[in-house]
């Protein structure tokens, strides 16, 4: 019971330091970026995109299912207090669990390795020097960072977010280090710098991780190596509750991927290596938000759901109802300033940070379109967070049945504002909203329906068959989380001001710099109303 009221606490802490290490790691990473971008061409900047979507894949397709079905399950009673030998059980067998992803990142790294070269044109290989050994690097860089897994997971569900943060830090500095110092010295070698930062990245996390855990291992009596699990009727290696539900949850993983990384699989399609340079300049600069704050309060919150809701109580659902909502509005709220303030200065800002030439490409346009997306990902990401930590077997069949519907829509719209409308990555940033509109509208049916059905079951313990006191079961209703109308007016009316005094296509150092004083200006007054 006091791990479970310790919990928020706990994941609240863990959010907070994630985001204090996606701030240092991103700080890090930005500034290596802005030195990259003066030795690198928007086709080198596309063909690498792809090569990171290929190692993401991998690492995605291997371990996403199986951290979310170790997440969900519990595994305490592996453990018996009656014999001191089996004390260890739990972490063995998420130690055993983790090796999966291993299993499954050879042969995936090997597929996807196959199938990125077959789609490779002779044109992309004459604008890429070294871009089969790179992919082979890649390949190395994956299956190393799976192997870092068992750890990882030992120590997440633990919440010991501070190994975490430590070792992930490392490895970015490395990776930033070591990819900036080659892209200097080995200016002509292609998109080889990357791949090996990559692998740096990857080779730090292992060590970090294997240092943690040997001491875990030799303080708490288990092995890091997978060792079977004494059970009646027979000893096991990997836990069979954990297995099948890794296994429904693995296509549900493959359409979020789909989903997820679909984007650049569009654009790869669609358009040519310039422009997927430019939507990948816009996709690293616009989702720096999200990546520095929404991505580790939705890590946490999914731990948190996780852990609070397993199993639901009235109790432990109204308490999650609060939360959700909180966030939420949290998002909203913060959502206004991007809305109204983001469009107008994104471009100014890509000017000073990338340069005129990325700003004549389109990237601006992109930028400016981005901030729009923003909040979707945000909302997004946390609905997503808790219909992922609630939902049954059979639910997660029926997400996947609807996910795969929504990318349909995705695909159909990219074509039209890729192909039709010729609208170039910014045609990909309105598809890819179109997506998440579609899936945050079905999370929410989700979320509203399972709260709703745990509300009825506690009116129900209350006053036997007599509906929940206030009404209809309604779950969570949409006006608890929107802004108020005061706000929203507020915010309409900033983004007018801005647009009217703010001119986005001035150039020089002075000038852009004097239109961004006025967006902070307009920015000052509406922060401090909301």
């Amino acid at each position: 019971m006091t791990a479970s009221k310790d919990a928020p606490t706990r994941a609240m802490r863990g959010a907070s330091l994630l985001i204090l290490l996606q701030i240092v790691s991103r700080a890090i990473t930005f500034i290596a970026n802005q030195v990259l971008l003066r030795f690198l061409t928007a086709q080198l900047l596309g063909i690498s995109t792809q090569l990171e979507v290929y190692y993401l894949s991998v690492i995605f397709f291997a371990r996403e299912s199986l951290r979310v079905a170790i997440q969900r399950q519990d595994l305490s009673s592996l453990s018996s207090s009656k014999d001191a030998g089996s004390k260890n059980h739990a972490s063995q067998a998420i130690i055993n669990l983790g090796y999966l992803s291993i299993l499954l990142g050879v042969p995936l790294s090997i597929l996807f390795g196959y199938l990125y070269v077959s789609s490779l044109s002779a044109s992309t290989l004459a604008l890429a020097p070294n871009l089969i050994p790179s992919l082979y690097i890649y390949a190395l860089a994956s299956i190393l960072e799976l192997l870092s897994e068992p750890i990882f997971m030992l120590t997440q569900t633990r919440l010991e977010f501070s190994t975490r943060a430590r070792a992930e830090s490392i490895a970015t500095f490395l990776r930033c280090t070591i990819t900036l110092t080659s892209a200097v010295y080995l200016p002509s070698q292609g998109v080889l710098p990357f791949a090996l930062g990559q692998l740096s990245y990857s080779l730090g996390l292992l060590a970090i991780y294997v240092y943690h855990g040997s001491g875990l291992a030799r303080r708490e009596g288990f092995s890091l190596l997978p060792s079977f699990i004494p059970s009646a009727p027979s000893p096991f290696l990997f836990h069979p509750p954990t297995l099948t539900l890794t296994t429904s949850l693995l296509s549900q993983s493959v359409l979020k991927h789909l989903l997820t990384q679909g984007d650049t699989f569009l654009v790869s399609i669609l358009s040519s290596p310039t422009s997927q340079g430019v939507y990948a300049l816009a996709n690293n600069y616009g989702g720096l938000l999200a990546r520095l704050v929404f991505q580790p309060i939705e890590e946490s919150s999914r731990t948190y759901f996780s852990r609070l809701l397993s199993p639901p109580t009235p109790s432990t659902a109204a308490e999650a109802k609060r939360s959700l909502i909180s966030l939420l509005r949290f998002y909203l709220l913060f959502s206004l300033p991007i809305l109204a303030l983001g469009p107008p200065a994104a471009p100014l800002l890509l000017s000073l940070v990338a340069g005129p030439k990325w700003l004549a490409s389109g990237a601006g346009d992109c930028l400016s379109a981005y901030m729009y997306y923003i909040p979707l990902l945000a909302i997004n990401g946390i609905t997503e967070a808790f219909v992922a930590s609630v939902a049954k077997e059979r639910e997660v069949h029926k997400q996947s049945m609807w996910m795969a519907g929504f990318s349909v829509i995705f695909a159909g719209v990219g074509f039209v504002t890729l192909r039709v409308m010729d609208w170039g990555a910014t045609g990909l940033v309105v598809a890819n909203g179109v997506n998440l509109g579609c899936r945050i509208i079905w999370c929410w049916g989700f979320i509203r329906g399972w709260l709703g059905k745990q509300e009825g079951v506690n009116g129900k313990e209350k006053s036997g068959k007599r509906k929940v006191e206030g009404g209809d079961n309604k779950g969570m209703d949409l006006r608890e989380v929107l802004p108020g109308p005061v706000g929203v007016g507020v915010a309409a009316v900033a983004g007018a001001v801005v647009r009217r005094v703010v001119t986005e296509d001035v150039q020089g150092l002075k000038s852009v710099m004097m239109e961004l004083v006025k967006v902070a200006g307009v920015g000052v007054v509406l922060v401090s109303v909301l």
